[in-house]
C-alpha cells in the first residue's frame, strides 16, 4: 500500500469501512505515521456518533429514514449521560489515589501514575498467552505499552482497545517468532483515554482472541 494510499484510507478505517486485509496493512503504516494517527483521532467523534445512531435505531427501520422529532433530545441525553459517568469514574480514581497516598507512603509512586493510568495484566489457559498492559493518559488518548509472552509463533498478532461505548481501536501490532516464550514488548496508542477502555484483547490477525485483559 503506497502511502499516499494508506493517508487516504485514514477516515475509512476509522469508520471501521475497510475490509479486514487492509485494515491490517493500514495499521501497520499507522504504528510510524503521526499523520494518519492524528486523523484517525480526529475522525473518532464521528465514529461514535454513527454508532449511537446505529444503536438507537431498529432494525425494522431503513437507515435512510429521517430522525424523529425527540431523537436528538434522546441522543443528546445518552451523550451526556456517558460524559457524566466518565466524571465520576476520574473523581472516584482521585478519592481511591489520595486514600493510597495517605494510608501507605510506600505506595505513593504508583498512585503518582494516577492520572488515569492503568495496569492490567492476564493469562488464558486455552491460548497460553500471558500479556501485561501498560496504559497512560495522554492529552490525544493513551499511550500503550504491552509485554506478552506468546510460544505459540510464527504468527502476526495485535492489541484491540475496546471501548466502554462498544467501539474497537487497534493500538499496536507484531509478529510472534517461532516457538519464542521470551517476552515481548511493543509500544502503540490509542486514541482512547484509559478511563474510556473497558478491555484490552490481543488477537491473531485472523481475529482469532488469545487473551482478554479487563481494564476495570
Amino acid at each position: 500500500m503506497r502511502s499516499l494510499e494508506s493517508h487516504r484510507d485514514a477516515g475509512a478505517y476509522a469508520l471501521g469501512v475497510l475490509d479486514e486485509a487492509d485494515a491490517f496493512r493500514f495499521e501497520d503504516h499507522l504504528t510510524g505515521c503521526a499523520h494518519c494517527a492524528a486523523a484517525v483521532a480526529g475522525f473518532r467523534p464521528a465514529a461514535r456518533q454513527l454508532m449511537l445512531y446505529r444503536t438507537a435505531t431498529p432494525r425494522a427501520v431503513h437507515p435512510m429514514a429521517g430522525p424523529g422529532p425527540r431523537f436528538l433530545d434522546r441522543l443528546l441525553a445518552e451523550v451526556t449521560a456517558r460524559h457524566r459517568a466518565a466524571r465520576r469514574r476520574l473523581w472516584c480514581a482521585a478519592v481511591a489515589a489520595a486514600v493510597c497516598v495517605a494510608a501507605a507512603p510506600g505506595a505513593a509512586l504508583l498512585a503518582a501514575r494516577g492520572d488515569g493510568a492503568v495496569r492490567v495484566a492476564a493469562t488464558d489457559e486455552r491460548s497460553g498467552v500471558w500479556a501485561r498492559v501498560t496504559a497512560e493518559n495522554r492529552p490525544w488518548g493513551s499511550g500503550v505499552e504491552i509485554e506478552v509472552k506468546d510460544a505459540a509463533g510464527p504468527r502476526a498478532c495485535r492489541l484491540v482497545a475496546v471501548g466502554r461505548d462498544g467501539s474497537e481501536t487497534t493500538v499496536t501490532s507484531w509478529s510472534v517468532p517461532r516457538h519464542d516464550a521470551r517476552p515481548n514488548t511493543v509500544r502503540g496508542g490509542a486514541a482512547l483515554h484509559p478511563h474510556e477502555i473497558a478491555r484490552y484483547e490481543v488477537r491473531t490477525a485472523g481475529g482469532e482472541k488469545l487473551v482478554a485483559l479487563d481494564a476495570g
